[in-house]
């Protein structure tokens, strides 16, 4: 059972949003297309995860605290017995394994995930203790990407490789598990525990004059859209979308990307780039937003 759901951070979000409207250098775009393939790979991982059928509590993407120090757990879940905890690394291509270090076959070290495994391990079984519970943890790094290989992995190394995830995932779901209220406590514990910012964000500084206005399309990321009547059809690729969906998605970017500044009628009439018109504007704000103030200085949230 998913207790606690996956969702993009909000630094994933915002960069997004930023690769769209500007051009982000060649170290942020790197570190975007990072996040994206990690996000798109824990997903992969959750799709498998989710359709277990034993008693089993499963909390995704996990940001906790103890002792003022921070730790992320991609996966966490909870059996009658046991603790597991999953880092889920969407690598692909050719690596091998030597002297306790990660390298791709052209001898580039890249980040042993190992290390970072133990360290949650331990953070977590402090935090476990910290609030009475002593359950045994069972890491696992998860290569969930099928197009992974791994020369000279090590025996006895907490790894699971593309075609070990579903024979571990049947075997913990064959395997004897009941759980109780005490269980659903500590479930419930840990996601209350949930840091909803993270620390460890990496954004660029950017400003409202930087990042190129207008509507976008959904489908293929073009600003060439074009208002008709009550839909709006990208001049690109032909995707149609309702206006006012459109108009909520724009709206949910420009919250995104600037949360302190106030939206009206005008502020959001040239977010938009002048293609919708200010009563429509005014209309759509009304009926979707919250209005705070009087007169000129009236603003929405």
């Amino acid at each position: 059972m998913i207790y606690k759901s996956r969702s993009e951070s909000a630094e994933l979000l915002i960069l997004n949003a930023l690769n769209k409207r500007m051009s982000l250098t060649e170290k942020d775009k790197q570190h975007y297309l990072v996040l994206r393939k990690g996000y798109e790979g824990e997903v992969l991982f959750d799709s498998m995860t989710e359709k277990l059928e034993c008693q089993c509590l499963i909390l995704n993407d996990l940001l906790l605290r103890i002792n003022h120090t921070v730790f992320q757990i991609d996966a966490l879940m909870i059996t009658s017995d046991t603790v597991h905890i999953f880092e889920v690394k969407n690598f692909e291509g050719d690596y091998y394994y030597e002297d306790d270090k990660l390298y791709l076959t052209n001898k580039k070290e890249v980040t042993n995930p190992l290390p970072q495994l133990s360290r949650s391990e331990t953070l977590l079984r402090q935090l476990l203790h910290h609030l009475g519970y002593h359950s045994p943890i069972n890491g696992k790094v998860v290569f969930i990407n099928p197009e992974f290989s791994l020369f000279q992995a090590p025996l006895g190394k907490p790894l699971i490789l593309p075609t070990q995830v579903k024979r571990f995932l049947n075997r913990v779901n064959n395997s004897p598990s009941k759980l109780n209220g005490k269980h659903k406590l500590l479930a419930e514990k840990l996601k209350s525990l949930h840091l909803t910012e993270s620390p460890y964000q990496q954004l660029p500084s950017y400003s409202y004059d930087e990042v190129r206005k207008g509507m976008i399309c959904d489908r293929c990321n073009s600003f060439e859209v074009i208002v008709e009547g009550k839909r709006c059809i990208c001049g690109d690729c032909g995707g149609e979308e309702k206006l006012s969906e459109a108009l909520l998605r724009t709206i949910e970017v420009f919250k995104l990307l600037f949360p302190e500044r106030k939206i009206n009628t005008n502020e959001f009439y040239y977010w938009c780039n002048e293609a919708v018109s200010k009563e429509r504007i005014r209309r759509f704000l009304k009926k979707n937003l919250n209005m705070v103030g009087i007169h000129q200085w009236a603003f929405f949230e």
